[in-house]
């Protein structure tokens, strides 16, 4: 089946998701909306809309004017398994002990390695982004210097790979995963169960620490939020008061002129920085609440 797409670029979050919500409105009806800020620290917001019929131009270019929105660009996408496709493309990742891949990959997994299966899905943290790898060579230089959390967080989980990760390290830690997302969520579920983990992380759909199944497992040994620079600017007061003390805490999601300033928010909530670990563009943050 042929689809089409348009996108358009915007300013501000608040006329991004009235443009989003315009655009669900819109005929023909777009069978998916997507409204995303852009990691490049402008603080620009994209709209993008999938269709299964040619999208009317004219109410593009009318929704993009009376939102302040760049014109829409409009492109024809051929018939494609798009997830077959990623399954092929994505190569596995290697990061410290952990050995991420795909199903196809499974015989692949060297020996004394970590084999972690996360297939391509709706959901963000296949481990090839150098966010995720990032976490994980966190996560395995805390296993290589002794630590060993009895609780776990994994706060914006996206498919559950870290959550997972730290539960392969540490079986008999109790580990939760949260999302935003209910279908995060779903594909966190998928994923614990292809690890045979479907009974040993909890999950909740959550925004940060807001769940019943969250307060019942504080504090934490150990909190990974593998986010954005804004919602973890927001999240540094309520992380400090959901940590152990001594607590390990590894935020990624963050460009490199963007990690100094979390830091440093993070600190001001007693949780300073032990260690930075840069992946091209992107920076990994080791903290440690010191109180």
């Amino acid at each position: 089946m042929t689809t089409w797409t348009a996108f358009t670029t915007l300013s501000a979050q608040g006329p991004a998701e009235a443009l989003g919500e315009a655009l669900e409105a819109l005929d023909p009806t777009p069978v998916g909306v997507g409204v995303f800020e852009i990691e490049d620290g402008a603080g620009r917001w994209e709209v993008g809309g999938y269709f299964t019929a040619p999208p009317d131009d004219i109410a593009l270019a009318l929704l993009a004017a009376a939102h302040s929105g760049a014109d829409f660009i409009v492109s024809e996408l051929p018939e494609t398994d798009w997830v077959a496709k990623v399954r092929r493309d994505l190569a596995p990742v290697e990061a410290g002990r952990f050995f991420v891949h795909g199903s196809h990959d499974s015989d692949k997994v060297p020996q004394g390695r970590l084999g972690l299966l996360i297939e391509a899905a709706m959901a963000f943290g296949t481990g090839h982004h150098g966010t995720t790898q990032g976490c994980l060579l966190a996560l395995d230089a805390l296993a290589e210097e002794g630590f060993r959390p009895q609780t776990a967080a994994d706060i914006g989980c996206g498919t559950a790979l870290l959550a997972i990760a730290a539960k392969k390290i540490w079986p008999n830690a109790r580990v939760i995963a949260s999302d935003i997302d209910p279908v995060a969520i779903d594909v966190a579920r998928a994923n614990l169960g292809a690890n045979g983990m479907a009974e040993g992380v909890a999950l909740a759909v959550a925004p940060g620490f807001e769940s019943p199944e969250i307060q019942e497992e504080k504090p934490f040994d150990l909190v990974f939020a593998n986010i954005l620079k804004g919602p973890l600017a927001e999240l540094a007061p309520d992380m400090a008061r959901h940590l152990a003390p001594g607590a390990k805490v590894i935020l990624s999601g963050l460009l490199t002129d963007q990690a100094d300033e979390i830091a440093e928010i993070y600190a001001n909530s007693g949780v300073n920085l032990r260690a930075r670990h840069d992946i091209v563009e992107w920076s990994t943050l080791l903290l440690e609440n010191s109180s």
